[in-house]
């Protein structure tokens, strides 16, 4: 019985580099972005994992990377959910812009909050709980039956949808997820145990 999740965050994106406010805008993954994604397929095809199924967001960083992974990984003919339940947190208002630009608009005090507080939004957008309470269902529903089923499930998606993840299977408090970073293009696995709680953290 495998029953392991591996959650990896997109590579680079266009928007990464330029230091906007990305969200649910969709650019796709710099040359760093892809060679990254690339470097996670190697690194988990060399660790000896190899997904069952995999899911991803609706938006074409997180997607692009999965496809570099598979290809790296030589799998071919996988089956792939796509759904939006599983996209970026929305930044609203902020999304485009330049986070130097927004620190000057609304200053550096109040983008700060919104970016590091955990149920504070911006404008017009969604905070890391609310981005919690739209990935967690999906992954309770559609993602962790099919790992304590046994399979090896791989998702890509987004800093924030992840953290969500990452906060409910390690158990973490709103304050020790917002001082979590999940790298670009760097794989978290997790063996859980038949009732969906962690068993194991594993390397790859």
């Amino acid at each position: 019985m495998s029953r392991t999740l591996i959650l990896v965050r997109h590579g680079e994106s266009e928007w990464n580099l330029k230091n906007l406010f990305t969200g649910w805008r969709n650019p796709d993954l710099t040359e760093k972005g892809i060679e990254e994604a690339k470097a996670a397929g190697h690194r988990l095809k060399a660790a000896g994992f190899a997904p069952d199924y995999c899911f991803t967001s609706a938006l074409k960083r997180a997607q692009h990377t999965l496809d570099l992974i598979l290809d790296e990984m030589a799998i071919v003919n996988m089956t792939i959910t796509r759904n939006q339940a599983l996209n970026e947190r929305d930044y609203g208002d902020l999304s485009g812009l330049n986070k130097d630009d927004a620190r000057q608009k609304w200053g550096e005090e109040q983008v700060l909050i919104w970016r590091r507080s955990y149920d504070v939004p911006p404008p017009g957008g969604e905070s890391l709980k609310d981005t919690a309470a739209r990935t967690l269902p999906y992954y309770k529903s559609m993602i962790e039956p099919m790992v304590v089923s046994g399979q090896t499930v791989l998702v890509a998606a987004h800093g924030n949808s992840l953290r969500a993840l990452v906060m409910a299977i390690e158990g973490l408090t709103p304050e020790q997820i917002l001082k979590r970073e999940l790298a670009t293009g760097e794989p978290v696995i997790y063996q859980l145990a038949a009732d969906g709680s962690l068993e194991a953290t594993l390397a790859a």
